[in-house]
């Protein structure tokens, strides 16, 4: 298992929430007004990228669309792969949180 930066798992959740509609600027708009913090394009696109070299995510092309100017837009789709990509990365997460003490309380740093 290749182990997801935090990015890579924003953009993979995203995709996987939003469904038939995750292309480009939605995921984009998604992940700001969950994390309320800016990103690029641009850093979206390298995430999308990457997750479907890695075989997590499948893409396709719309058909032309006359309010873009006939421009097609690029759809990801999560797969199976990356449906366990997450799951297995959830699973460590949580190990990594187990036993820890409540953030806020009884912090002796």
């Amino acid at each position: 298992m290749k182990i997801l930066s935090r990015a890579d798992e924003l953009v993979l959740l995203a995709v996987w929430r939003l469904q038939d509609e995750a292309y480009g600027v939605p995921i984009r708009k998604h992940i700001i007004d969950m994390t309320g913090t800016d990103w690029s394009i641009g850093s979206v696109y390298d995430s999308l990228e990457k997750l479907s070299e890695w075989g997590y995510l499948d893409s396709f092309q719309s058909s032309p669309t006359p309010e873009r100017g006939g421009r097609r837009r690029r759809y990801f789709k999560i797969t199976k792969n990356g449906l366990e990509a997450l799951s297995q990365l959830k699973k460590v997460v949580s190990s990594m949180w187990d036993g820890l003490p409540d953030i806020g309380y009884d912090i002796n740093i």
